[in-house]
C-alpha cells in the first residue's frame, strides 16, 4: 500500500451553491457521475429487485410490498434526486445536504423521516472517505451515495437470500445494517494502516532517510482524515441510541448501541495509531542522530590515527641535507631507514586501535 496520491478528501472545500441563493437548492455537480436508481422491495416471504431509469416508476412498486429500499448512486442528476424527494416527502435542506457531499456524520428529525449522514472509508492509494446519506421512514429507506462502489452489497445479499430476520423487521433495522457495514468497513482499512506502520516503524528504526519522515507525514495525514470521518459519526450513532424516535423501535436500539460501541473501539484505535506516527518522528530524529554520531565517531577514530602518522611524515619531509650537518636528519644515511619510519607508524596505528579498544570506543 503506497501513500502517495492526493484523494477528495484533500482537496480545498468548495461550495457549490452560491452566496445568497435559496436554502434547499440542488445544484447539478457531473463529476458526481450519472445517477442510478436501484429498487428492493421485500417483505417477509418475497423480494422484488430492479434498476429504474423514471423514479415515477417507483410508486408502482411502493404499495406492493411492506419494505422499501430506494438506492441511489451517483449525485450528478439532480431532477432525478429531487423527484425522489417529492415521491417521499424528503425536505429540500436535507436533499440538499445530500447532494453536496461535504457534510459530516450527523442525525437530523424531519416530520416524516430521520436523515442521517455517514461517511465510509475507501483504501485506494491514499485514504478517501465518501458521503452515504440515509432517509429513514415509516415503511421506507432512501440511500444516496456518491458512487456505486459500496459496502452494501452484503446487505442486498442477505435480503435476497432471506438470511436472518433482516426481512422481518422494519426500515429502521435495514438503516441499521447499512450503518453497521459502513462502520466494519473501517476495520480492514485500519488494519492496512496497521501494517503500514509496522513496516515504517521497522524501516524508521533499521536506516532512517528523508523519505520515510515524509511517509510518516502522510500517514499522519491520512489517519486524521479519517478521525475526522469517525468522530461526528460516533455522535451521530449516540444520538440514535440516545433520543427516541418512533421511527426506530427498542430492540432495533439495542443494535445500534452495538454499531456505536464498534465506533469507540474505531476510535480507540486510531488514537493508538495516531500516537504511534508521532512518536516516529522522534525515533527518526534519534535514530538519524544516533547514526551521525556513529559516522562521527568513525571518523575521529580515523582522523586521531592518522595526526602522530602525519606528524612522522612532515618531520621526514623537511628536507634538511645530512651532509651540511650530523644534525640534520641523520636516519637518512640508515641503510634500513624507510622500513623503520614505516614500522614506527605500523606501530603507533596499532597502539592507538589497541587504547580505542581497550576503551571500548570501538
Amino acid at each position: 500500500m503506497r501513500p502517495s496520491g492526493r484523494g477528495p478528501d484533500r482537496r480545498a472545500f468548495r461550495r457549490r451553491t452560491p452566496a445568497g441563493a435559496p436554502p434547499g437548492v440542488l445544484l447539478p455537480d457531473p463529476s458526481l457521475g450519472q445517477t442510478r436508481i436501484h429498487v428492493i422491495a421485500y417483505g417477509p416471504d418475497a423480494m422484488y429487485e430492479t434498476d429504474v431509469e423514471d423514479p415515477d416508476e417507483i410508486r408502482s412498486i411502493a404499495g406492493v410490498y411492506p419494505m422499501l429500499w430506494i438506492g441511489v448512486a451517483g449525485l450528478g442528476e439532480v431532477h432525478k434526486i429531487s423527484r425522489i424527494g417529492d415521491i417521499f416527502g424528503l425536505h429540500s435542506l436535507a436533499l440538499e445536504d445530500a447532494v453536496h457531499v461535504h457534510q459530516r456524520g450527523k442525525v437530523e428529525e424531519y416530520p416524516n423521516n430521520l436523515f442521517i449522514v455517514a461517511r465510509v472509508a475507501r483504501m485506494r492509494e491514499a485514504v478517501e472517505t465518501e458521503q452515504v446519506s440515509l432517509f429513514l421512514g415509516d415503511r421506507f429507506l432512501v440511500t444516496l451515495q456518491e458512487s456505486g462502489d459500496d459496502c452494501f452489497e452484503p446487505v442486498r445479499e442477505r435480503l435476497r437470500k432471506s438470511n436472518g430476520r433482516i426481512r422481518e423487521r422494519g426500515a429502521d433495522y435495514l438503516a441499521y445494517t447499512l450503518l453497521d457495514a459502513v462502520v466494519d468497513n473501517y476495520f480492514p482499512v485500519l488494519e492496512a494502516f496497521g501494517e503500514r506502520l509496522d513496516v515504517l516503524e521497522d524501516a524508521v528504526v533499521a536506516s532512517p532517510r528523508r523519505s520515510l519522515i515524509a511517509d510518516v507525514h502522510r500517514t499522519r495525514r491520512d489517519l486524521l482524515n479519517l478521525r475526522r470521518a469517525l468522530w461526528p459519526q460516533r455522535e451521530a450513532l449516540n444520538q440514535l441510541v440516545r433520543d427516541e424516535s418512533p421511527l426506530i423501535t427498542g430492540e432495533t436500539r439495542l443494535y445500534l448501541r452495538d454499531c456505536y460501541d464498534h465506533t469507540i473501539q474505531l476510535l480507540d484505535l486510531l488514537e493508538n495509531y495516531r500516537e504511534i506516527t508521532a512518536g516516529m518522528t522522534d525515533v527518526y530524529l534519534s535514530s538519524a542522530s544516533f547514526r551521525m554520531n556513529e559516522i562521527m565517531k568513525v571518523l575521529t577514530i580515523i582522523a586521531t590515527i592518522f595526526i602522530p602518522l602525519t606528524f612522522i611524515a612532515g618531520v621526514y619531509g623537511m628536507n634538511f641535507d645530512p651532509r651540511v650537518s650530523d644534525w640534520n636528519m641523520p636516519e637518512l644515511r640508515w641503510r634500513y631507514g624507510y622500513p623503520a619510519v614505516l614500522g614506527v607508524m605500523a606501530a603507533v596505528a596499532g597502539g592507538l586501535l589497541y587504547y580505542f579498544h581497550k576503551k571500548e570506543w570501538l
